[in-house]
């Protein structure tokens, strides 16, 4: 890869430390901020129960088909113009989805608004690791970086919460837009101008097109079938086209791209991709949680967004607490033994949950699961990366790193899909048998809840898969910070 140098301008370094955290927030926050006002959206637009997952797996989708890519162009065309693309879609895009006045328009927009994050997260990172050269400095600064970022989803449910409640759920788009405006103005005076030296490598757009639209494809053959039965021919079509794309995108990784977007030789190594399928059932357990509580507490026990949104706090303190005492004992306990502990301790806190009712006491009943599912996926964020990265080439860090948040991203759409499906169908037959509309509503969001925890047992027995390793030895002598860093992307808690 062609190398990127940094001109040298006398710009205050904390105010690129200030752009780029309020960059990745802003891409984190989206991913939650849309579901406390997902009963406002479906009312106002007249969404399905399928639209509104379209509302969540459209960004999300196009995030993750795009990340990979989104890293890759911030090296050959330089970070700060990569940056810029990328919030300018980002706002954009927002502003757009603000004025939706169907579904469709929403949908859309939120899609785009997925790749403009997509193109802006890494080179966020990025952008520090060359800002900041002193290890100390640098330390300090990913270390801030980290912890904005690691606050986007709480915030956002809490955000979201405010912005429905006081105006209305178009705000929880319409907010991106001043903050974008201010960063871009900040961004074209601040951040460093590089330039390109070097060979170039080409980007691999066939690679991240054919992944995006074969797991769309898929994910919308799934969902579909609250109105298409699994054996009907529509349903059979829709899957196998999204199951071809993605054979065609295994093809061209394997066999004619110049540069890959994913070298699929890297999935040789046992603990990257024993690591990248727990991320699948990470990502599931999260998206499933954050979706479907959200609806139990609104729907069935009548919260508003606001209180909702604060009923959210306790899984992102959680969540940020076990991830910084993550950081601390993984070195003692190892990665493979944090993972196990940390799934088995969300998953208990998924089975718990299953078994809410309507009227439920939220103290006894909702947070005692919440606490449980916030520290058990905070503590197996750091363990799940330094598993996909154990033994990997200086050269490949940046690849490892991105992918394990790709397939987490992945894992968080299509198991939201099957939730959803199963959910709805639970919902159906109760509605048939005449049951109020609490009782059918509480009996798909208990389903959710309990494929919640088996997809955690499921991350569980896959941890026991993983070599034991330590992160003090030689996983962590495998991959030097600097190039680790570069292409990491924040996992979105």
């Amino acid at each position: 890869m062609g190398a990127i140098t940094t001109r040298v301008r006398s710009i205050p370094t904390w105010a690129v430390l200030a752009i780029c955290c309020a960059a990745q927030f802003m891409v984190v926050l989206d991913v939650a901020i849309v579901n406390v006002a997902l009963p406002q959206m479906r009312a106002d637009l007249g969404l399905s129960v399928a639209g509104e997952q379209w509302v969540v797996n459209a960004y999300t989708l196009t995030f993750a088909g795009f990340l990979m890519l989104g890293g890759r162009a911030a090296d050959l065309f330089g970070r700060r113009h990569i940056f810029i693309l990328g919030l300018t879609v980002f706002t954009v895009c927002s502003l757009i989805g603000g004025f939706a006045q169907n579904g469709t328009w929403l949908i859309t927009a939120r899609a785009a608004q997925g790749i403009g994050g997509a193109i802006l997260a890494p080179a966020t990172l990025s952008i520090l690791v060359t800002a900041f050269t002193d290890p100390d400095d640098r330390r300090r600064a990913l270390g801030a970086w980290g912890a904005t970022a690691a606050s986007g989803a709480a915030a956002g449910v809490l955000i979201g919460g405010i912005l429905t409640s006081l105006l209305n759920w178009r705000w929880v788009l319409f907010v991106n837009v001043p903050i974008g405006i201010v960063l871009l103005a900040g961004a074209w005076v601040a951040l460093p101008r590089t330039e390109q030296r070097g060979p170039r490598k080409s980007l691999d757009l066939t690679g991240a097109i054919t992944v995006t639209a074969g797991l769309a494809v898929l994910v919308y053959g799934i969902v579909s079938t609250d109105v298409h039965a699994w054996g009907s021919t529509q349903t059979i079509v829709t899957i196998a086209i999204g199951i071809l794309l993605l054979a065609v995108f295994f093809v061209t990784e394997s066999r004619f791209a110049t540069d890959p977007l994913i070298p699929l030789s890297i999935f040789k190594r046992r603990s990257l991709s024993v690591a990248n399928g727990i991320g699948v059932t990470v990502g599931a357990g999260i998206f499933g949680t954050y979706f479907f509580l959200s609806l139990f507490l609104q729907n069935v026990d009548g919260y508003s967004p606001l209180r909702a949104g604060l009923a959210f706090l306790p899984v992102g303190l959680l969540t940020l607490a076990g991830a910084l005492i993550a950081s601390r004992i993984v070195h003692i306990v190892g990665a493979r033994n944090q993972l196990m502990l940390g799934l088995g301790i969300a998953g208990i806190g998924a089975l718990w949950l299953s078994g809410v009712q309507a009227g439920d006491a939220f103290l006894i009943h909702v947070l005692g699961p919440e606490i449980l599912i916030g520290l058990g996926f905070g503590l197996s964020f750091i363990p799940m990366t330094l598993s996909a990265t154990a033994g990997v080439p200086v050269h490949e860090a940046g690849l490892a790193s991105g992918l394990i948040n790709t397939t987490r991203q992945i894992g968080g759409a299509v198991g939201l899909a099957i939730m959803a499906t199963v959910a709805t169908s639970i919902v159906a037959s109760h509605e048939r048998a005449h049951h109020s509309a609490d009782v059918a509503l509480t009996a798909g969001y208990r389903a959710a809840f309990l494929i919640t925890g088996c997809v955690m047992i499921v991350g569980v027995l896959l941890a026991t898969l993983l070599p034991k390793l330590n992160a003090a030895s030689s996983e962590a002598k495998a991959v030097d910070t600097e190039e680790f860093a570069k292409d990491l992307v924040i996992v979105e808690l």
